[in-house]
């Protein structure tokens, strides 16, 4: 008899959950700093009904994980699944108002605030807004966008505006979008690439876009073999778009690179002498059934002469990583510091390590944290503190951090000019939070 390996992601801590609760007595170890008043949201998949194989990670029904912080203590955990048209049916509810999703009905990936609603969102689709109870309230066009958009919006720190973009299956491929402090779509931009990619992130600075068309397919063939209508294609290369964001397509310029797929860039930022410098996390490899890559990656930063029409690349750290944060004030502007988790060092998966990163890159050195054996982290956030706000590491890094040994989750947090320091508190939440993909800090 031939045994079928159990699906990666339908195992272990990738396995979902399958109930919504609301706990409002946590242990916490150390002392959760005063001037976090707020909550750590995070989402990631949970599929609620038993999927179909081939399954991928990344369809899994979407599910938020909210603690909140007040008063120097951790007063409340609540999970949430986001109520698709399709969860909600079966929850016996009736489906949210706001305009149908124009391809599919997900909201797994990324919970960013902005203008103080939170958007629940996956790329292709159109955001849900959501309540700080993680109630689901409605869907969110802007009221004119084409299609969906991407999970990896980006919100300008000093135009209050948020910048994003889409990708579809039918020409034009791919859309530049820009949203106003109100909500209202104010540009829509087709933009021209040769065929439809997986185009999950970009890169801004302050007056420039960075488009990543890199050569992971759309192929509804490999659905039936992985579950994900992708397929690696290295065959036809890698390139990097820059287009200036009051400009159209016919300025886009256009960036040779090493054939290779860039899940989250770090930040970009334009060099007086103008170029656009922009940190990668990059792996040259994203074959294969189930695991997001067969090869370990590494940090690079990659300089692109807008004269020269030349692009180089400098290998800043040669270990796996992925999940790249900074101090997000400084978002499209020159950043010293970086903070990725360590991935795909340790085996196959993203979350196999015990180990996350500070990058200094003025000092060019590396700062680890190891949680320890056994405990595994995802991606950590950067939260400002007030009375440091003068030093661009001046705050905290959170996450979650998964205790294998004793089948739960806790909410960790770090100083960042400690990094790797013991945590200035833990928050030992009494279930497990599957892994997930992508969280940030909502301060009331």
């Amino acid at each position: 008899m031939t045994m079928i390996a159990p699906n990666p992601y339908l195992s272990g801590n990738y396995a979902p959950i399958p109930d919504e609760v609301t706990i409002t007595d946590l242990e916490t170890v150390g002392a959760v700093p005063d001037a976090l008043t707020g909550r750590y949201l995070r989402t990631g998949p949970n599929p609620m009904a038993a999927p179909h194989e081939p399954h991928h990670w990344f369809l899994g029904d979407g599910m938020i994980h909210g603690i909140e912080l007040r008063g120097g203590k951790a007063t409340g955990y609540r999970n949430r699944w986001v109520r698709t048209d399709a969860i909600a049916r079966a929850l016996g509810e009736t489906p949210v108002g706001g305009p149908a999703q124009p391809m599919f009905d997900s909201s797994n990936t990324n919970i960013v605030e902005f203008n103080g609603q939170i958007l629940s969102l996956t790329e292709g689709c159109y955001p849900y807004i959501m309540s700080k109870e993680l109630a689901t309230l409605k869907r969110f066009d802007g009221g004119t966008l084409p299609r969906g958009m991407t999970a990896h919006p980006k919100i300008d720190p000093r135009r209050n505006e948020l910048v994003g973009f889409s990708y579809g299956y039918v020409a034009p491929f791919l859309y530049f979008h820009t949203v106003d402090a109100q909500g209202t779509v104010t540009k829509t931009e087709p933009i021209d690439i040769e065929r439809p990619v997986s185009m999950h992130d970009f890169a801004m600075t302050e007056n420039y876009v960075l488009f990543f068309d890199q050569p992971y397919v759309f192929d509804l063939e490999a659905a039936k073999t992985q579950g994900f209508p992708f397929r690696w294609a290295p065959e036809f290369g890698a390139r990097v778009g820059v287009m200036p964001r009051a400009g159209t397509n016919a300025d886009v310029k256009w960036f040779e690179s090493d054939t290779c797929y860039t899940f989250h860039p770090m930040n970009a930022f334009e060099t007086a002498d103008g170029k656009i410098v922009v940190d990668v996390p990059k792996v040259t490899n994203l074959g294969g059934e189930m695991a997001p890559t067969t090869d370990r990656g590494s940090l690079e930063r990659w300089t692109m002469d807008l004269a020269g029409g030349t692009l180089t690349a400098d290998v800043v750290d040669p270990c796996g990583q992925e999940f790249c944060r900074i101090n997000e004030t400084l978002l499209g502007t020159e950043h010293r510091y970086g903070y990725t988790i360590s991935a795909f060092n340790d085996g196959p998966m993203p979350y196999d390590s015990t180990t996350i990163f500070k990058h200094d890159f003025t000092s060019r050195t590396r700062t680890d944290h190891n949680f320890g054996a056994h405990r595994h982290p995802g991606e950590f956030v950067f939260v400002g503190d007030p009375d440091r706000a003068g030093a661009e590491d001046g705050g905290w890094m959170m996450g979650l951090v998964t205790n294998e040994a004793e089948n739960r989750t806790d909410l960790v947090i770090l100083d960042a000019q400690n990094f790797g320091g013991d945590p200035v508190a833990t928050v030992k939440l009494p279930r497990r939070v599957p892994y997930g993909f992508h969280g940030n800090w909502v301060a009331d």
